[in-house]
């Protein structure tokens, strides 16, 4: 297996580990509670991270890190939740799958990434396959449900460019950035948290568990791999493994949850899997080796596709999340 397959492989884990967020979320947790379960994987997965690296932001990255957090994690779950419960699931996760289009255009707008037919095309075909696999006929539209999905995408989107576009500093690893977005994030979730549901409910023993794999498993090693997998490919390439997550929610649907799984569903399911490999399809990122002769744009812009290991390097940086069939990651 060659060194970008395995870095394709192993970033996929995240959208595959988002896509058991809904099956938790109703099977493990307390209803009614959106912001408590995005605070609950946020910030603790965040200090306990920020533990284990003992580095905190110097300089411009204390907001730089606030602004990731807040389009990554602390803007993207409120909205995320909002939408789904605004929403019938298979539309949330419909009005979520649009993140790609996002993507390409704020690649070609901060990363000098010019978006090309197939880049295009590969994004509408995953977008139509979600739409396949987990919209319902009859579905109802909501238009703040439907705003809010489209922010929440587009939350998502700006955070995997920006995290691009920033890289990390020097001397900082992915497991520290991972700390910072994540306690960012929470902390910015927090106070709307308690304002909006109160404080919270007496948890059981099988609730305490959920919210452990949902911080742990499903969000400091998932975002830690997707960061890892935004740093060195290209932002159009990850965002296209987005899919994988309402395809891997709608086959523990059927798996766990005894949901039914038609022909329409399994040939959604082809067409997103195809745009997903399809999007991974790319000319290979130089090593990193190579990125000191990287070329640059008319504004001195990295160009897509080289390696952005540290901010005197060439300044750049990414990041995003949730699941489909009502609740995204």
């Amino acid at each position: 297996m060659s060194r970008k397959a395995a870095t394709v492989a192993l970033t996929a884990l995240a959208p595959i580990s988002w896509g058991s967020t809904y099956f938790v979320t109703t099977e493990f947790l307390p209803p009614d509670r959106p912001l408590l379960t995005g605070l609950l994987r946020a910030l603790p997965a965040g200090l306990v991270l920020l533990a284990l690296t003992r580095k905190l932001p110097q300089g411009a990255w204390w907001w730089k890190s606030a602004v990731l957090g807040a389009l990554n994690i602390g803007a993207f779950f409120p909205l995320l939740f909002l939408a789904a419960y605004r929403l019938p699931g298979g539309v949330a996760a419909v009005v979520g799958s649009v993140g790609p289009l996002f993507v390409v255009g704020l690649a070609a707008l901060f990363l000098g990434d010019k978006p090309t037919v197939k880049g295009l095309l590969t994004a509408i075909a995953a977008a139509f396959g979600v739409s396949l696999v987990v919209l319902k006929a009859g579905a109802a539209l909501d238009a703040i449900g439907v705003v809010a999905g489209l922010l929440s995408a587009l939350s998502m989107s700006a955070g995997t460019v920006f995290t691009k576009r920033w890289g990390r500093p020097e001397g900082v690893g992915a497991l520290a950035l991972t700390g910072w977005q994540l306690s960012a994030g929470g902390l910015i979730i927090l106070p709307v948290a308690f304002l909006i549901e109160g404080a919270p409910p007496a948890l059981t023993g099988t609730n305490l568990a959920g919210y452990a794999y949902l911080a742990f498993g499903n969000t400091a090693i998932s975002y830690f791999l997707w960061f890892r997998g935004i740093e060195q490919l290209s932002a159009s390439s990850v965002t296209l493994l987005g899919p994988l997550s309402p395809i891997t929610a709608a086959v523990i649907g059927w798996a766990a949850l005894g949901q039914a799984l038609g022909p329409v569903q399994l040939l959604g399911m082809v067409i997103a899997f195809g745009a997903t490999l399809l999007g991974q399809m790319g000319p290979r990122t130089p090593k990193a080796g190579k990125a000191g002769k990287v070329a640059e744009g008319a504004a001195g812009t990295p160009q897509v596709g080289e390696s952005f290991s540290s901010t005197e390097k060439n300044g750049q940086e990414v990041s995003m999340d949730l699941e489909g069939a009502a609740v995204r990651r």
